[in-house]
Parts: C-alpha cells; sequence; structure tokens
C-alpha cells in the first residue's frame, strides 16, 4: 500500500487534492525513455489536469501540450510549453480563442470541419499570418470504453468522415492562410486493451496508402490519446502501459519519410499521481445500509456521479483488524453524489482520513462550486513543486 505522510496529510484542510510529484517525474520519464530514438512526440492533454504546478512540471520535461481552450493555451504558454509544441483540439472554438492560437503561431488547430476551417483561413489572412491545421478524421473505430467518453465512432461529434476527407483535404491546400500539417485521431479513453489502437494503425495504413495515390503527403499523424490506467490497483500499476502502448504505434504504422507521430495523453500521465484526501463527517445507518459520509463530494471529484466510475478508496487512519461494507458518499444536495456502493473497509468513524485513489486526471480539472462549495486546494509530496 501507498505510504502516505500521515503526520503532514492530518494538518491540512480537508478535502484537497494531494500529487506526488516523485510519481509524476517517473511517469514523464517512463514515456520519454519509450519515444526515444522514434519520430513520435507527445502533447500532455491539459484537460486531464491543468494545475500551474502540474504543467511546470510537465513542461519542463520538453513534452507539448494538447489544449481545448483559449484559457489552456494562456496556461500552457505560462507554464513554458513552447508555442510551436501546442494543438489546439476541440469542435467549437471560438473566434477568440483561433486568433489567440494563430497570433502566438501554435504548431496546429486540430480542425474538426469545414465551417471551421474557413473560420481559420479567415482570421488567420485578417492577421495575415498563415495557420498550421491538422484535419481531425472521424475512423469510425468502437474502442468499447464508456458512452460517455468515446469519441471514435461514425454516430459521435468529432471530426471528419472518412468519406468526406479527400475534398476536405484538397479544400485545405486551396485555401490561402491554411498550412496543412497532417491528419488526427482520437478513438476514447481509458483503454486498456491493445486492439483498438491496432486497428487504428491499419486505418491510417489504409488511408495514407489511398491519399499517396493521389499525391497527398503529411508531416504528421495525430494518434490522439485515450491510454487508460488500472483504477482498482494503483499500488500494482503506478505506471499505464506505456510500452505495449507505443509498441502498438512502433511496429503497426507505415510511416513515411520525415513523418512524425504526435500523441496527446493526459489520463495516463496524471491519474495515479493524484488523490483526493478526505475525512468522515458522519457514519449513519439505514435499515440494512451504512453509509460513509465524507466532506469530499461531487463538486471535488465528478468521475464516479458522471461517467459510474470507480475509483480505489481507502481508510487512512482506522487500525481496526474488522471490515464492513458501506456506501461512500458526499454532502452534495443530489442522491448521484456517490464515491462507492458496498465498499468494503475497516471499520471507519467520524474524523478518519479517506484517500481517494487515481484521482490525478480529471479530478482536480472538473472541480465545481455548485452548492457553493470551495474549490478543492492541492498539494503536493515534496518542496520542489512551487
Amino acid at each position: 500500500m501507498y505510504q502516505f505522510p500521515l503526520d503532514k496529510l492530518s494538518e491540512i484542510p480537508t478535502p484537497y487534492y494531494y500529487y506526488d510529484m516523485a510519481l509524476l517525474r517517473a511517469t514523464l520519464d517512463a514515456v520519454n525513455k519509450e519515444i526515444k530514438g522514434f519520430p513520435f512526440k507527445v502533447h500532455y492533454a491539459i484537460k486531464a489536469n491543468g494545475n500551474d504546478v502540474i504543467l511546470r512540471e510537465i513542461a519542463s520535461h520538453g513534452f507539448g501540450a494538447d489544449l481545448v481552450s483559449g484559457g489552456e493555451l494562456v496556461a500552457a504558454l505560462a507554464a513554458g510549453f513552447k508555442a510551436q509544441d501546442l494543438a489546439f483540439s476541440g469542435v467549437g472554438k471560438t473566434d477568440w480563442e483561433i486568433s489567440l492560437g494563430v497570433e502566438n503561431d501554435i504548431f496546429s488547430f486540430n480542425v474538426e470541419s469545414v465551417p471551421e476551417l474557413e473560420v481559420i483561413n479567415e482570421i488567420a489572412g485578417g492577421l495575415r499570418k498563415k495557420a498550421g491545421v491538422v484535419l481531425r478524421v472521424n475512423p469510425d473505430i468502437d474502442a468499447h470504453t464508456h458512452r460517455y467518453i468515446t469519441t471514435g465512432t461514425a454516430h459521435d461529434k468529432f471530426g471528419i468522415s472518412l468519406e468526406m476527407l479527400p475534398q476536405v483535404i484538397q479544400m485545405a491546400h486551396n485555401l490561402p492562410n491554411i498550412h496543412l500539417r497532417g491528419l488526427h485521431f482520437h478513438i476514447g479513453s481509458q483503454i486498456t486493451m491493445m486492439r483498438p489502437y491496432e486497428m487504428l494503425c491499419e486505418k491510417i495504413n489504409e488511408l495514407q496508402d489511398s491519399l499517396e495515390r493521389i499525391g497527398v503527403s503529411l508531416e504528421i499523424i495525430n494518434v490522439g490519446g485515450g491510454l487508460g490506467v488500472d483504477y482498482d490497483a494503483p499500488d500494482e500499476h503506478p505506471l499505464a502501459g506505456f510500452t505495449s502502448y507505443f509498441n502498438v504505434f512502433k511496429r503497426g504504422l507505415k510511416l513515411r519519410q520525415g513523418q512524425e507521430v504526435h500523441f496527446e495523453l493526459g489520463r495516463s500521465i496524471m491519474a495515479q499521481c493524484g488523490t483526493l484526501i478526505s475525512r468522515v463527517v458522519f457514519v449513519k445507518s439505514n435499515r440494512d445500509k451504512q453509509f460513509v459520509i465524507l466532506d469530499a463530494g461531487m463538486t471535488d471529484l465528478i468521475r464516479p456521479a458522471l461517467y459510474e466510475a470507480h475509483h480505489k478508496i481507502q481508510n487512512l487512519t482506522s487500525s481496526s483488524p474488522r471490515r464492513e461494507t458501506y456506501d461512500v458518499v458526499g454532502p452534495v444536495c443530489e442522491s448521484s453524489d456517490v464515491f462507492a456502493r458496498d465498499e468494503v473497509l475497516p471499520t471507519t468513524s467520524r474524523g478518519d482520513l479517506i484517500a481517494i485513489r487515481s484521482a490525478g486526471a480529471y479530478g482536480e480539472s472538473m472541480s465545481c462550486r455548485y452548492n457553493m462549495r470551495r474549490l478543492p486546494q492541492a498539494h503536493y509530496s515534496d518542496a520542489i513543486a512551487k
């Protein structure tokens, strides 16, 4: 079991996020080790966690950044990411966000539609610049993940359909203020089996062959991200399966001379590095149910309520050998404010310190002030985090 510094954590007002910066650095080093010697570039998906301390650490390891808003663009530049390493994703980029990206000469906009391509061309022309773009393709691949985080099927809102792609490529080449850099794919999130990525490689290879026949060559292929983590056993698997993941693309993609592969990893970098720390407010019994009521709620970590996600929950302070079954819930006035049902924990009492693990991704970044609750603060494992 991960050894939390209880003497330090017990003194901090709950709820809050606790980040293991040593694990984050080990994760970043593992990714860099896997891509060394290959024409690979990893962009960290800021939507997973935009904490400024986290961003500065990731930028210092040479990563690029994947953005989905103008606010993330500003945060990325402030944290030290280079503009030429920024990719701007999202289906609904506004004019001011596009202008901000063009003005800062970011590497690319991941373009989702013809209207977006036209607007980027118009705005770039008005600024007397040329905008780099990557066309997001909907490959119609089902990653067999939760329906709310699948992105690559024909029924999802993301990307340009395969049948439309040749004409959109031609259009991009003809627009005077557009520099077409390549194609972008993203099939979903929390993907733990490699077969969907193998299928993606097969689809990309077929597509590149067909485009080559009509004279289209591409600088980059962006394969998105989506690599999953082990939410049930974070201590046994603190690092995601980076070796298996990158090997799929090393072996499966038929790259052209000088072509690069770009990745957009978020969850697999951050999830295991963060823990939501909370205290037990009450333990309550109703008929055959026991409830552990925490001072953390869905406003602090919304994934269980939004995605029916399960995080490993640990009682850090109970020394009881007895195990009991509880529903672990929050204080928010919603029936969906539940972290876990029928969770087996040591006998739990008011004041116990609870850890909700693997919360570094889509935890703090999705927190909100519903019920006028305070946003959770962040604390870090060492003094190197400024």
